[in-house]
């Protein structure tokens, strides 16, 4: 326990109440991080961190080095994973109110924006899974923070770190070129043009180059592979329908629908206010990618890493304008504000934190929102189910026995749980595990999960029906679906080259 002197000395630091309030979040999503299991993604992200690597088919390399800090630290645990993920998101908290007080915000205008991001959808769930999206999130506050520090102390040697954190944000999610392309528009609309002449701007360039550099080789060596992923990615969700909504979603998918007047504060504040004229690069910071990801249908949540420094700029301007107001008026603007703040704080833990009994109608209903909780069931038991298939075969097939995944998080949790049932390390045609092949000797006999009769029968001369997967407590895993039989393949029909060549696929 702190000493009262030590509570004293926090208390009195608009720093240390930002400090705290972070940790209270993060201690919040630390305990509750472990009620349920592994999402498909993680597992992905987890066996993709045991074969590291310069890039993956999927994502740039940061995402699996951190995973893999996390497995030689901790070994594989759930609630350890997860807790990089929720210290990103509450360091994106305080870096908020950091920049609520170089904009010259006081403390309660601080604690405003860093609570309005700590509700923030996007971010709330990015603390509750471990995933890019929640270092991409910090990397881009972190960019507005020090670009802040940059315009108003007018010193460019911050484009050192900008450039630096705009390479590790690259080697996070290549999303990071739309809010790059944000900069480079902005300092050409404003008058951060005359840090064109600078050369620390040009130096903080090259070095997100050079940070960057080894992904780009990387591709160039596998033929940009990850364009055509990206490529696929994105014709599934404009199929499927994710990207048709992507400016309304705005107002409630990468906020909350409740600090929607306050992120329009601030971009009245960076585009329009007398005051925030100094800033107006991170207005065109947040127009110019909102624009691109439009024009070239992205989903409503690429775009959420730039709503922070909006809030920010939001918080600064409303309290001075709250200030100007009649006294009665303003108090009851600061109480509305509060109560507001806190009822959403409850909401949003109450239907995003993993707190409902699996399935159950609060269950669905948080489900339902947040679109994750059901891929986190039945992983383990689809391991089990496997295991079984594998003991009932003849000795002869276990002798070359392979283990077929139908994508990469299947794949991934087969490896994360098989070992205790001494199952072989699964294959599958799906992103980097294809990349990585089918093993040597390959196998002669298969068990394949995660298919379609379809799906598999054509390239074996059999594959038999051998069991089915189970998923507890009735929950239907969207990673899963209908796909819940296991089929034993033998006797492959061309050679394993040929074969692997063609037994290739995205998702």
């Amino acid at each position: 326990m702190l000493s009262t002197g030590i509570r004293q000395r926090v208390l009195r630091s608009d720093v240390g109440v930002l400090i705290l309030l972070a940790l209270l979040r993060i201690v919040l999503q630390t305990i509750t991080n472990g009620r349920y299991g592994f999402h498909r993604d993680e597992l992905a992200t987890l066996d993709d961190a045991r074969h590291l690597a310069w890039g993956y088919v999927a994502y740039p390399p940061v995402t699996p080095f951190i995973a893999r800090v996390s497995l030689v630290l901790f070994g594989s645990s759930l609630v350890a994973l997860r807790f990089f993920a929720a210290l990103a998101q509450g360091i994106a908290m305080v870096l908020t109110g950091l920049m609520v007080r170089e904009l010259g915000g006081k403390r309660a205008a601080q604690i405003v924006a860093a609570a309005s991001v700590a509700i923030a959808g996007v971010s709330f769930v990015s603390g509750t899974m471990f995933q890019y999206v929640s270092f991409d999130y910090l990397w881009w506050v972190l960019i507005a923070y020090l670009t802040i520090r940059l315009l108003k102390s007018d010193d460019p040697r911050w484009w050192v770190a900008i450039g630096a954190v705009i390479g590790l944000g690259a080697l996070t999610k290549y999303t990071m070129a739309f809010f790059v392309a944000g900069i480079v528009g902005g300092v050409l609309l404003t008058d951060a043009r005359r840090y064109l002449r600078s050369g620390w701007l040009w130096f903080g360039v090259a070095l997100s180059v050079l940070i960057f550099l080894a992904n780009l080789l990387w591709q160039v060596h596998n033929n940009f592979i990850s364009l055509d992923f990206l490529k696929y990615i994105h014709a599934r969700d404009v199929r499927l329908g994710r990207t048709d909504h992507f400016l309304l979603d705005q107002f409630w998918g990468s906020t909350n629908i409740v600090t929607v007047p306050l992120w329009l504060a601030g971009l009245y504040y960076f585009f329009v206010a007398p005051s925030g004229k100094r800033y107006r690069l991170i207005g065109w910071m947040y127009a110019i990618p909102l624009a691109l990801f439009w024009i070239a249908q992205g989903r409503d949540y690429y775009l959420a890493p730039a709503y922070p420094m909006l809030l920010a700029g939001g918080a600064a301007w409303a309290e001075r304008w709250v200030e100007t107001l009649p006294a009665g008026r303003a108090d009851a603007i600061r109480r509305t504000t509060w109560w507001t703040l806190g009822s959403a704080m409850v909401v949003t833990a109450a239907l995003l934190l993993p707190l409902a009994s699996p399935n159950s109608a609060w269950w669905k209903v948080a489900d339902n929102l947040q679109g994750n909780f059901n891929e986190e069931f039945g992983w383990p038991e689809m391991t089990d189910a496997v295991a079984r298939v594998r003991d009932s075969l003849p000795a002869e097939d276990r002798a070359r026995l392979g283990v077929l995944a139908g994508d990469a998080g299947e794949a991934g949790a087969l490896n994360l749980y098989g070992p205790a049932y001494g199952l072989p390390t699964a294959i599958s045609g799906s992103n980097s595990h294809w990349l990585r092949g089918y093993g040597d000797p390959p196998p002669q006999t298969l068990i394949a999960v995660g298919f379609l009769r379809e799906d598999i029968a054509w390239a074996f001369e059999s594959c038999d029906l051998a069991g089915h997967l189970s998923q507890p407590y009735g929950i239907t895993n969207s990673a899963i679906e209908d796909r819940i039989d296991i089929f034993v393949c033998r006797n492959l029909r061309e050679p394993w080259p040929q074969f692997w060549k063609k037994f290739h696929w995205y998702g």
